[in-house]
């Protein structure tokens, strides 16, 4: 190592760290140097740590980003593309299906000319979901008109994150960049690297933010985006097209300027002894590295075999490839997605064939295997394995099957699953547990619950054998609600905790039957599903007795991205039941602040420290905001409450069959993010409805009735109390946090005092 920094100095580059990283702390740490103005972010596995590694450094005061959480990926893709417009050098990271639902925001910005960084950090692309690495979002990304810079480990993660800033804001490029890198093989997994000691190198490097015209000067107004018809979008995209065909020359120089600073340099592709190679792979990213070493086994035996790699995949490096593979004999492509289904052969291998036909001289004979989908390992003997079909290409001078999966294991029709647990009968779901009423005279409904002793008889639609967390409050309040619901169930949970759980392939928790669509669509899949059995039913393809009652269950933040289409749904007015389940946070990602969070509340993207002090705004009341839809029924519970909860998901099932759509919020524990004993889970649901922070009540065709009063019943605690049973909030009892923890309680009074109001007056 002194060898090293020695030479360094010599050489007279400005001293660099030398430390041990994984790419998602390296890209943070590069946006952290960059000191980029604005990050819009939306968490998803495995790209969520940048947000949080820099929100880390952030509450201790290291860098001066605005960090604006969005309630989705397309929210916040459109809260960097404003940034972008106004001048702003601007971050941010996602991954699968966060860039599938942001995906109509980036032609936007590429087509606007307005620069900025994008980390994706590749993922498969459900369904089914998995959030292991593959290149499914890549293959979409590459066709949005942004240069893709590729890094295949920490290091280059770090690199790349800076040279996409002085490549996307060069005067005659002024585009949009994405750094992507594997999910969890390049993300999580630390390796050696090296960068700058003091961040002036990097902002010298990068020098000062020129933008030819912002959207904030008001003494130069332009227009951004206009409305344009021919023929001058036409030479929109000729102009998009020439500044890609500058690219070309402008990347070498960059990387070669970098090289001159750190002594790491970047070449467009990234070719391993290729120099007089018969035989060939193509891979991208982290598998290429693996490749490499297996290549050197070969050598040793008197095999000339090579590895190529991108470094830059758009603009495409078509004439680097066609000069790499000018003597290669046979060259294998593997490709980590399979975007192109039908087309034997997916997007890379459609690219580099077409490169190879642009010489005429070229006789390299091409195959390619889809390889590593959803995370599956690429091993030495994987790669040794292309290498080998490559050798029997050369050998023969043909190609057996030009196109083919690799690693597939067969199914066994002996071995499919099997049903554990018997589906429930028609007189398990209804045994008469619970009777609603409606009085003739006010329409009021009237809720007769067994004893609760008596409910435990009610088979449970929700099975032990998921894998939630030990003191996990998702599936007791889960189960009490349902214990308020007679006859057949069909049941969508969001993506989420509850969800990611109790499905595991090939096993299920779930007795009844169940269906996933992610975050931002279940409600109108579950609307779909609903309305679709009617319909059947009125074709008389299901006979008209069948009764079913559709619940979707969300949670873990799924009321902010899912919030759009849930007020559709319930504007529609479909005959189902939304329960949300709130814990305070996006837990199954990690515990970053969702707009349900509470003010002041630690979270992994609200850190506390000297710069920063928890979640900066209040919580958002879904409750609220669904009962302003109108619709029959909206309702709070816990399973601290249980005989209230119960009474409220008869009132629920009553208004979904005979009426329209209700909705339900419960308040559930979770102690791992909570920083909290599980022991004390049903307490401090308690302290949180005595403190007036989650009150119960229902809304019933406009009127609104609280069911539990704390203050009747001389049980109103200050908000401290509940506060202080949790790690992650004891910090605002703090004497330094006295400020927060005053507006806290303000607010919470503030709504109690609302609601009293409304309950006070029905025709609030």
């Amino acid at each position: 190592m002194a060898l090293a920094e020695e030479a360094l100095r010599e050489a007279g580059r400005p001293k660099q760290k030398i430390d041990f990283r994984s790419g998602n702390e390296m890209a943070a740490i590069a946006g952290r140097q960059i000191n980029f103005h604005v990050m819009g972010y939306y968490p998803i596995t495995p790209s969520t740590e940048i947000a949080e590694y820099l929100d880390e450094m952030k509450a201790e005061g290291e860098h001066d980003i605005v960090m604006i959480p969005g309630d989705g990926e397309h929210g916040a893709a459109g809260i960097c593309y404003g940034a972008a417009t106004a001048g702003a050098r601007v971050l941010n990271a996602t991954s699968a299906n966060g860039l599938m639902y942001a995906l109509e925001q980036l032609p936007v910005q590429s087509g606007t000319r307005m620069p900025m960084v994008l980390n994706l950090v590749t993922r498969s692309i459900s369904g089914p979901l998995n959030i292991h690495g593959d290149h499914s979002d890549l293959y979409f990304a590459i066709h949005t008109g942004w240069i893709v810079l590729l890094a295949r480990d920490p290091q280059a993660v770090y690199d790349m994150n800076v040279l996409a800033v002085k490549i996307g804001e060069h005067p005659d490029i002024q585009l949009p960049v994405i750094v992507a890198y594997d999910g969890f093989f390049t993300s999580h997994q630390k390796r050696r690297v090296e960068y700058f000691e003091d961040a002036q190198v990097v902002r010298d490097f990068l020098g000062e933010r020129h933008q030819p015209y912002t959207s904030v000067d008001p003494r130069n107004p332009v227009s951004i985006g206009p409305y344009m018809n021919e023929p001058d979008f036409i030479n929109n995209k000729y102009q998009l097209r020439l500044a890609f065909e500058k690219a070309r020359q402008v990347i070498p120089e960059i990387f070669a300027e970098w090289g001159r600073l750190t002594g790491r340099y970047y070449p467009v592709l990234d070719t391993y002894r290729m120099d007089d190679a018969e035989v060939a792979l193509f891979l991208v990213n982290s598998a290429a590295e693996t490749a490499k070493d297996v290549a050197d086994a070969l050598r040793e035996q008197g095999i000339r075999a090579g590895v190529i790699s991108p470094n830059v995949l758009r603009p495409f490096p078509a004439e680097e490839i066609r000069q790499a593979l000018k003597h290669v004999k046979a060259l294998v492509i593997g490709e980590r997605a399979d975007t192109s289904f039908g087309e034997n052969g997916s997007q890379l291998t459609h690219e580099i064939k077409s490169a190879l036909r642009d010489d005429p001289e070229n006789k390299t004979l091409v195959m390619t295997r889809i390889y590593g989908l959803g995370g599956k390992e690429f091993y030495p003997e994987d790669a040794r394995a292309f290498f080998d079909l490559a050798m029997e290409a050369a050998r023969t001078g043909r190609v057996e099957k030009p196109f083919d999966y690799f690693g597939v294991t067969p199914g066994d029709p002996n071995k499919k699953p099997v049903r554990v647990v018997d589906p429930l009968t028609k007189e398990e779901v209804n045994q008469g547990l619970v009777e609603v009423t409606k009085d003739p005279e006010t329409g009021r409904l009237e809720v007769k619950v067994a004893r609760p002793r008596e409910l435990t008889a009610r088979p449970k639609r929700l099975v032990s054998g998921h894998g939630a967390c030990p003191g996990c409050g998702i599936f007791s309040g889960i189960d009490t609600f349902l214990k308020g619901i007679e006859g057949d169930v069909v049941v969508l949970y969001q993506t989420g905790c509850a969800y990611v759980t109790t499905t595991g392939y090939p096993s299920s928790s779930h007795r009844v039957t169940f269906i996933h669509n992610l975050f931002q669509n279940g409600a109108p899949t579950l609307a779909g599903a609903l309305e679709a059995f009617k319909e059947r039913q009125r074709r008389g393809e299901i006979p008209p007795d069948e009764q079913l009652t559709f619940i979707m269950i969300t949670g873990d933040g799924g009321m902010d991205i899912g919030m759009g289409p849930a007020i559709g749904t319930a504007l529609r007015n479909h005959k189902l039941i939304i329960l949300e389940y709130d814990n305070q946070g996006y837990m199954n990602t990690g515990a970053q602040l969702s707009y349900s969070t509470p003010y002041g509340h630690r979270t992994s993207t609200s850190n506390v420290g000297p710069a920063e002090r928890g979640k900066a705004f209040h919580h958002k009341d879904t409750a609220q905001i669904m009962a302003a839809t109108r619709i029959p029924y909206v309702f709070t519970g816990t399973e601290a409450f249980p005989t209230d909860l119960v009474k409220k998901a008869a009132k629920a099932q009553y208004y979904a069959t005979h009426e329209g759509m209700a909705y339900g919020k419960l308040l559930i524990s979770c102690p791992l993010n909570w920083r909290s004993e599980e022991r004390l889970g049903t307490k401090i649901l308690e302290a949180a409805v005595n403190s007036c922070f989650f009150p119960l009540y229902e809304v019933e065709r406009g009127i609104t009735t609280i069911t539990y009063n704390p203050e009747e019943r001389d049980k109103k605690v200050p908000v401290s109390e509940w506060l202080k049973m949790m790690g992650k909030t004891r910090h605002l009892l703090k004497p330094e946090y006295a400020d927060m923890l005053e507006e806290f309680q303000r607010e919470v009074d503030f709504r109690w005092a609302q609601l009293k109001a409304k309950h006070e007056n029905p025709i609030l």
